[in-house]
């Protein structure tokens, strides 16, 4: 939903890295050549995630949890765009979306708040909306659905089953952080072999159900995906499936509190991981406020895990997962995945 351009430099050259910040978003040239050479780099990049087995799965994912929708596109979107695409195009686009009111210009490290507000007011102070209100993106509708690209070739299945999450701002998108930690991830080739908290990984590990999963929780503006990504044999899917339920139905039935709090306490330690470095507190800036139009300490997130309940995470877990239909993306050998009716029986049963 956000591009960035970014741009890492010492102290003292902030006035000129800010400077040419500037200078791409007001003044590119679009030059005939540099357009043709960039349409070349990025049908390469192409290539490059279609050989990624992972990017290929969520794109699929996307595609059909939020079919007839913006967020059903890809990113690079499909070749016979990038091959088509002009000057025109990319003028009307910049012109559409690098407006004033959704431009943040934020800063990390060593860089005072004042001196980055008088370089913003010099470089970037011209810029005026050509429209009166922000245009509001019409809700992206999600829909349970599935899609399967069998090729019996491959050694590994690669799977995602999601269903509907919450927003940036939603209030239940903090506890739902706090389930998809309680899932977690795990991978055959990590340490501590089958010492893990997660009842999942125990029983990947033990049963040797999956080569590797993830949970994970992707927010947008208005919705999101909550989920788990896996990548299996294929005489495998079907018990990869049955535990993977298993442990979605006790997320909302009867876990614990030790489970809850020990969720909690890995939660505020990978959020503040992922701010180790200027780069990741910069973009972590520019997101919230865009999305929260306000940054928000570390000390209110933290209240506000610290906040979450066993009863929360149950009543949560209830809404969005139980007897929800889901989206399923399922790449490879995948004859030995459950049939769609099945999965989704799985979403009810206690």
């Amino acid at each position: 939903e956000q591009t960035v351009f970014y741009a890492k430099c010492l102290a003292n050259d902030v006035p000129a890295a800010v400077e040419i910040l500037a200078d791409i978003i007001q003044n590119s040239s679009l030059a005939e050549p540099e357009i043709e050479r960039e349409r070349g780099v990025i049908l390469r990049e192409m290539q490059d995630v279609e050989s990624n087995l992972q990017e290929v799965v969520f794109d699929h994912l996307h595609a059909t949890a939020f079919q007839g929708t913006p967020l059903g596109q890809t990113i690079l979107g499909p070749t016979k765009n990038i091959k088509k695409i002009s000057k025109a195009d990319l003028q009307q686009y910049i012109k559409t979306h690098y407006q004033p009111s959704r431009i943040v210009l934020s800063g990390a490290g060593g860089i005072e708040h004042s001196k980055l507000v008088d370089l913003a007011n010099k470089h970037l102070g011209g810029l005026k909306n050509t429209y009166l209100d922000v245009p509001e993106l019409a809700p992206c509708r999600y829909t349970g659905s599935e899609i399967r690209v069998r090729d019996d070739s491959m050694p590994l299945a690669h799977v995602a089953i999601a269903v509907e999450g919450a927003g940036w701002t939603d209030a239940d998108n903090i506890p739902l952080m706090v389930a998809n930690t309680l899932i977690g991830a795990w991978d055959r080739s990590q340490g501590g072999g089958m010492n893990n908290a997660s009842y999942l990984a125990r029983a990947a590990s033990v049963e040797n159900l999956c080569h590797s999963f993830q949970s994970f929780n992707t927010c947008y503006k208005d919705t999101g995906l909550w989920g788990i990504y896996f990548v299996a044999e294929p005489l495998e899917l079907e018990d990869m499936v049955y535990n993977i339920q298993k442990e979605w139905m006790k997320l909302c039935t009867s876990v614990t509190e030790g489970e809850v709090e020990r969720a909690k306490n890995l939660l505020k330690t990978n959020m503040l991981l992922q701010l180790d470095g200027t780069t990741p507190v910069c973009e972590d800036i520019g997101r919230q406020i865009l999305c929260y139009n306000r940054r928000i300490p570390i000390h209110e997130l933290d209240a506000r895990i610290d906040a979450v309940s066993v009863q929360n995470v149950r009543d949560v877990c209830y809404k969005y997962l139980f007897d929800r239909c889901p989206a399923i993306a399922a790449v490879g050998p995948t004859e030995g995945l459950p049939d769609y009716t099945r999965i989704r029986g799985g979403m009810f049963w206690v």
